[in-house]
C-alpha cells in the first residue's frame, strides 16, 4: 500500500504537502513509512487481530492477560510516535498534512476498531487525529473507517 500510495502521488502531482518536494520533509515522510510497518502496524494489527478475529476463529475470549501484553507493546510504539514523529508539530511532516499522517492514522483506526480507544489517554495523539480527520474532511474519514470501526458487529 506505501508503494501504490507514492506512485499514486508521483504520477498524478498531487498537492506537494502529501508528499513533499523539499528533501527534509520528504525524508521526514520517508522515515515514518519505514518505521511504521514493524511499530504501529504491527503492533496495532496484532491488537486488532488478537482481540476480534482470534475469538472468531477459535470461538473462544482471548484471555485478558494475553490482550493486555499486546496492548502495553502498542502503547510502547505509540509513545515513540508521540515522542519521535509528532512531537510539537500539527503532523508528522510539520505544519501540513502529509501521506505519512494518512498511514499513520489509518493504522490506529485498527485498535479502534477492536474497541481499544487509543486516543482516550493521549491528548496529543486525539488532537493529531483531529487535525488529519479535519484536513481530509470528516465525511470522508468516517467512509473510510466505516468497515473497520463497525467490525464489532460480525
Amino acid at each position: 500500500s506505501i508503494a501504490i500510495l507514492l506512485y499514486l502521488a508521483r504520477k498524478f502531482k498531487t498537492p506537494d504537502h502529501w508528499y513533499p518536494s523539499d528533501l527534509q520533509k520528504r525524508a521526514r515522510v520517508d522515515e515514518y513509512l519505514s518505521w511504521q510497518h514493524v511499530s504501529i502496524r504491527g503492533k496495532g494489527s496484532k491488537l486488532f487481530l488478537t482481540k476480534v478475529f482470534l475469538p472468531l476463529l477459535t470461538g473462544q475470549p482471548v484471555p485478558p492477560e494475553k490482550l493486555e501484553g499486546v496492548a502495553e507493546k502498542l502503547n510502547v510504539v505509540l509513545k515513540q510516535f508521540e515522542e519521535k514523529f509528532l512531537q510539537d508539530k500539527p503532523f508528522i511532516a510539520g505544519s501540513e498534512v502529509s501521506l505519512a499522517d494518512l498511514v499513520a492514522l489509518v493504522e490506529l483506526m485498527q485498535p479502534v476498531g477492536a474497541g481499544y480507544d487509543l486516543f482516550q489517554q493521549r491528548p496529543k495523539l486525539a488532537e493529531w487525529r483531529g487535525r488529519v480527520e479535519e484536513a481530509v474532511g470528516k465525511q470522508l474519514f468516517r467512509e473510510a473507517h466505516e468497515g473497520v470501526l463497525n467490525i464489532q458487529n460480525l
